[in-house]
């Protein structure tokens, strides 16, 4: 493998402000999460998660605009379907009518100066809901499940992608994205950002929701990191870095600040993003629901919390109220 790459680092406004450590909390220090359906006329409330949608396309630009308009500079994006076929190898996932493929090339024109980042997995198009393709006893199959997360990711990188985010944890997926990106000269016009260090987690709930991806038998613990671990934790950061990650990152966040401080002091030197997942939303917005807390004064504390422990960005559902609190 050749010496190590920076281009991929820093072609983008963004990505270089990303680059840049301290415990301020600003506009490029938010990724917002958003879910993309079919229909580009739909909204779809998701329950378990007020205030959080999924969207078609001409209804996602519309919810866009203002947020963009408020400093808004990155979003992270989640195919979503329902009309769609689901099948062993997740056939959808990268076809020309998968909505996030569809919408790419029109949200970079739309909002040229916005970094777009893509989820890439299997588990919201594959008949299994599991994030690699299966063995016939249904166990994992490591080898064609990086080439299909590879394909997946380069084709997301052809419709415009500025970052494509593996979160399938599949062995050496990063080697593998990155071989794909250098073999179709895209290295330096699409950056990696590794959810690394996924913890097998019950926050996860509201999301599996959301995004139609639950499995459809067993659980993901053979191949996302039990809770407890700080080892592995560091096993899998040290992997995805060695293959060439660009960016790495810790999910759930709360309950999990040691292992953020501990990626960013072995990795100082590479952005570091930490994801409140769904059920911390949730969890935060019902408990000031009912008055446990003041909603503002907590989330801020979190937020700053993770800042302090080593992120660099904050993926949150609650960025449109968090870019309107930063306007005060």
């Amino acid at each position: 493998m050749a010496g190590a790459k920076l281009h991929s680092s820093i072609f983008h406004p963004t990505l270089r402000k990303l680059q840049c450590q301290d415990v301020t909390i600003d506009t490029h220090n938010l990724m917002y999460p958003v879910f993309l359906v079919e229909d580009d006329e739909d909204v779809q409330d998701i329950p378990s998660m007020p205030g959080v949608a999924r969207y078609g396309f001409n209804k996602l630009l519309a919810h866009l605009e203002p947020l963009v308009s408020k400093g808004l500079q990155s979003i992270l994006l989640f195919g979503v379907i329902d009309k769609l076929p689901k099948d062993a190898t997740g056939t959808t996932a990268d076809c020309a009518t998968n909505p996030v493929i569809r919408a790419l090339p029109k949200l970079r024109a739309a909002f040229p100066d916005l970094l777009i980042a893509c989820d890439v997995c299997l588990c919201p198009y594959t008949d299994h809901g599991h994030c690699g393709v299966l063995t016939p006893d249904g166990v994992i199959d490591n080898e064609p499940s990086i080439r299909r997360i590879a394909q997946i990711a380069l084709s997301y990188a052809q419709a415009g992608a500025h970052i494509v985010a593996p979160s399938d944890m599949m062995d050496n997926r990063i080697y593998a994205i990155k071989q794909a990106l250098r073999d179709n000269r895209l290295e330096n016009r699409c950056s990696v950002l590794s959810y690394s260090v996924k913890f097998a987690s019950g926050f996860y709930g509201p999301f599996r929701d959301a995004a139609k991806s639950a499995p459809a038998f067993g659980d993901r613990k053979c191949y996302q990191l039990p809770p407890g671990s700080k080892g592995i934790a560091k096993r899998a950061a040290k992997r995805d870095v060695e293959e060439g990650a660009d960016m790495l990152m810790v999910k759930p966040g709360m309950a999990y600040l040691d292992i953020v401080k501990q990626v960013k002091d072995d990795y100082p030197e590479l952005p570091l993003f930490i994801y409140q997942v769904s059920g911390e939303y949730s969890m935060l917005l019902n408990a000031a629901k009912i008055g446990a807390f003041d909603l503002k004064t907590v989330l801020w504390e979190v937020l700053v919390g993770m800042r302090r422990a080593g992120a660099d960005c904050i993926i949150t559902y609650f960025t449109p109220l968090l870019l309107d609190w930063l306007k005060e």
